[in-house]
């Protein structure tokens, strides 16, 4: 399933989305409750995907990514993050860098070089601490598209991520969440990333040095995950600077595809 959080006019809700068809025009069935918390249902209420306003699919307690978690990526950045390290590198995001699929990404006055990084993201479906490999995919609820948004010259300049990783509008998500996709399919697919529509990035998730379940296994070793929150698992070679008036493109096959817009903080 393919399931948005969506705006209609000033309501707010849950939809799946589905087509009539291959090929066919989208809907978003609007859901009942929160696919999260309990029991979900449809209402009959149907409305074409191109009507409503797509927003983050989940709103977060926290977004945790992982660093360094591609050797193309290590190889390119050693100047600003050093070698790969034999634990995943963690950094959290907060939630308030959360932003829609089309949304604008705000270039901070603060920064004069902001990248992008197209990721691949899960989604937690329960509270889990201490989650070993084997049982990782019974916390993982369903797989997004994220850009990992980066001043940079920020963080070369603070020697750590948190200000650099940390901006309103820095962490875009969606276009839904993706149910019902295995731990090894989530890892063995495309990702790339486009600036004004030329390709910027192309990797695979069988590439990630850490899999997924390691991630899950170390990240809840020391933290408890709730549902909702978003895990970010790396970004490949590639990354560079986006500037205002340029359109960022990440897609993830079989998930979607995220657009933002880069405008300058007023």
């Amino acid at each position: 399933m393919r399931i948005a959080r969506f705006a209609s006019g000033d309501d707010v809700g849950f939809g799946l989305v589905e087509s009539d068809g291959e090929g066919g025009e989208e809907y978003v069935s609007r859901l009942n409750g929160h696919p999260l918390i309990g029991d979900i249902t449809v209402t009959g209420e149907r409305a074409k995907l191109a009507d409503v306003r797509l927003l983050s699919p989940v709103l977060p307690t926290k977004v945790v990514c992982i660093g360094k978690n591609y050797a193309d990526h290590v190889a390119e950045m050693a100047d600003v993050t050093g070698e790969a390290t034999e634990e995943p590198v963690v950094f959290l995001k907060p939630s308030t860098s959360v932003c829609g699929p089309y949304d604008p990404v705000i270039h901070p006055s603060l920064s004069r070089e902001v990248h992008y990084e197209g990721e691949l993201a899960l989604v937690v479906s329960r509270p889990c601490r201490q989650v070993p490999r084997e049982r990782a995919k019974d916390v993982i609820f369903g797989y997004t598209v994220a850009n990992d948004v980066t001043a940079r010259d920020l963080q070369r300049k603070d020697k750590q991520w948190t200000r650099a990783k940390g901006f309103d509008t820095f962490c875009p998500l969606g276009p839904w969440i993706t149910t019902g996709m295995g731990v090894e399919e989530a890892q063995n697919l495309t990702l790339t990333t486009e600036l004004d529509g030329h390709s910027r990035q192309r990797g695979s998730t069988s590439n990630l040095i850490h899999d997924i379940p390691a991630i899950i296994e170390y990240v809840t070793s020391f933290m408890t995950l709730l549902p909702g929150d978003v895990v970010l698992t790396g970004t490949p070679a590639g990354v560079g600077p986006m500037e205002p008036g340029q359109e960022v493109a990440v897609t993830v096959d079989g998930l979607g595809t995220i657009r933002n817009r880069v405008v300058a903080q007023d």
